[in-house]
């Protein structure tokens, strides 16, 4: 039972209240109902379609039950009616106050209400505006020196209108003198349109409707590649992208960002925090590769956990702090050995991962207790309470449940590093690999000749050394084989990221990354593990 001090009213002995201040269910829309809205704007056909189409958000109500099965709060749910239809001094009061925009929701009158009540908020209420913005947030952003792609902004206050600082060309664009070679990416400035703005452009955009996130991003190709363009979207069925071979020229109806294109091995990180000490990572097949969705035979997107580098994990603190958004998520790229933040979304949850539901049921438990009840002790229990009843699992029946693994005591385990054994090969074998190879006509590698002329000299210095120490130089055929193999092995255990030059080179290993390096030169081979 949680003890909440009341004003001036000593410490009182009751739940915390927690306020779910959202609205009930996301809209989900299809084709012809978002056209149809956009040709009927009456405030009446609206609220009904919107009414139709709301589906309950999953993630959401797993950690509120979690939440509720502490024992020690009390769930408030205000709902649509109360949210939108009565006044703010009528609305329940609660000591916490989960509140995020989304489609229709009435941010300033929620403002009012945390003007009046004052209840601690989970995600603060005035830089969600900034949300909207993507001009905004990379603005913060760099405000706050956390890195974005290169990038510039075309503003235009009406369709189509001519500006002197922006020119296009065949295969660039200049925007205030400063050059965007193909293939780079354009992106809405506003992360969200009203419904009165698509009228007054005509755009009919799915991904706009409702007053809805605009996620109509474009990808411009060079004349070297073919040309042509590809639009992200919202994933729709089995589809992410789409691509146009014949158009090859910027969109000019509104205000867009550009940016230069990052390659990124095919992948998208998205990052969830819970609080500035708690993120989750998880990869994607990026929409640029096919636009096809790979889906698991639950029909659920394909998602991978990964582990973020010590300075990423720095990131997602930042990126949290610095829009006081506690619960939050936003994209990485990860490009040439560097990470970028390219967009930051608000309230976002990890979907099908019980791991993630107790992490973050139990970090928000923490947050509302320091917050209302500092006095108290917020350790959690050995035994999360809804595991206490769960039957234990024997291990022929360990389950992937997104970025944990389930093993026998109910516990989650998460895969950390694995060993690999990699065996020397020897002379004559890489003899007979080398004669095999130019039968077909094949050549080494730069890199395996340049790894082979190291070795060659490392082991030239290993002999003159012995030598000069009075060593006897003269060695059996393995061992000379061995030596002259010019096999390499580092195995080294790190924490957080893949080994760059100096790890390879053997330069200290205080390194704080969780890798495992492994390779040998005379086969190439090469293991990454994270």
């Amino acid at each position: 039972m949680g003890m909440v001090e009341e004003g001036g009213a000593g410490v009182v002995d009751r739940k915390i209240t927690i306020g779910v201040c959202v609205m009930e269910k996301k809209v989900k829309c299809s084709p012809e109902v978002s056209f149809c809205v956009v040709l009927n704007p009456s405030p009446r056909f609206r609220d009904c379609s919107l009414g139709l189409l709301q589906v309950f958000s999953a993630p959401m109500g797993q950690i509120m039950d979690r939440l509720q099965a502490f024992g020690e709060f009390e769930i408030i749910h205000f709902g649509d009616k109360v949210i939108l239809d009565d006044p703010v001094e009528s609305w329940p009061i609660c000591d916490c106050l989960i509140a995020f925009h989304s489609s229709g929701y009435p941010l300033e009158k929620v403002q009012a209400y945390s003007s009046l009540r004052k209840p601690f908020l989970v995600n603060e209420l005035d830089p969600q505006y900034l949300l909207h913005d993507r001009r905004k947030v990379y603005e913060h952003l760099e405000m706050y020196g956390i890195p974005v792609p290169r990038y510039a902004c075309v503003n235009r206050t009406e369709p189509n209108q001519d500006l002197d600082y922006f020119v296009e060309e065949e295969d660039f664009i200049e925007v205030n003198g400063e050059v965007f070679w193909k293939p780079f990416v354009e992106k809405p400035v506003n992360g969200e349109l009203s419904s009165s703005r698509i009228f007054d452009l005509n755009l009919y955009w799915l991904s706009a409707c409702f007053a809805g996130d605009d996620h109509s991003i474009m990808i411009y190709y060079p004349s070297s590649a073919g040309g042509g363009m590809k639009e992200l979207f919202r994933k729709v069925g089995n589809r992410s992208s789409e691509f146009h071979p014949d158009v090859r020229r910027v969109r000019r109806e509104g205000s867009y960002i550009y940016e230069e294109f990052m390659p990124t091995g095919g992948t998208d990180v998205k990052v969830y925090t819970v609080g500035p000490e708690y993120a989750h990572a998880e990869a994607r097949k990026s929409p640029v590769v096919d636009g096809v969705v790979m889906r698991n035979p639950d029909g659920k997107e394909v998602r991978y956990p990964v582990l973020l580098t010590p300075a990423e994990k720095q990131m997602a603190r930042e990126v949290c702090i610095a829009f006081r958004q506690s619960v939050c998520g936003f994209d990485l790229l990860r490009s040439e050995g560097s990470s970028y933040v390219c967009d930051v979304n608000g309230w976002s949850f990890v979907k099908n991962s019980y791991k993630y539901y107790d992490d973050a049921a139990c970090v928000l438990r923490n947050m509302f207790f320091d917050a209302k009840a500092p006095h108290l002790s917020s350790t959690i229990p050995p035994i999360l309470p809804w595991k206490i009843n769960e039957p234990i699992q024997s291990n022929e029946s360990l389950t992937r449940q997104g970025s944990g693994v389930i093993g026998t005591f109910g516990q989650s385990e998460e895969l950390r590093c694995v060993i690999a054994v990699v065996r020397q090969q020897k002379e004559k074998e890489k003899k007979t690999q080398h004669i095999s190879r130019r039968k077909m006509g094949l050549d080494d590698t730069d890199a395996v000749k340049a790894k082979g002329n190291l070795q060659s000299n490392e082991s030239e210095n290993h002999k003159r050394k012995k030598k000069n120490n009075g060593e006897n130089n003269s060695k059996g055929e393995e061992e000379e084989e061995r030596e002259g193999s010019g096999c390499w092995l580092n195995l080294r255990f790190m924490f957080g990221c893949v080994p760059s030059k100096p790890d390879v080179d053997g330069v200290s290993s205080s390194s704080s990354s969780s890798s495992l390096y492994a390779t040998t030169s005379p086969t190439g081979i090469c293991i990454y593990i994270l």
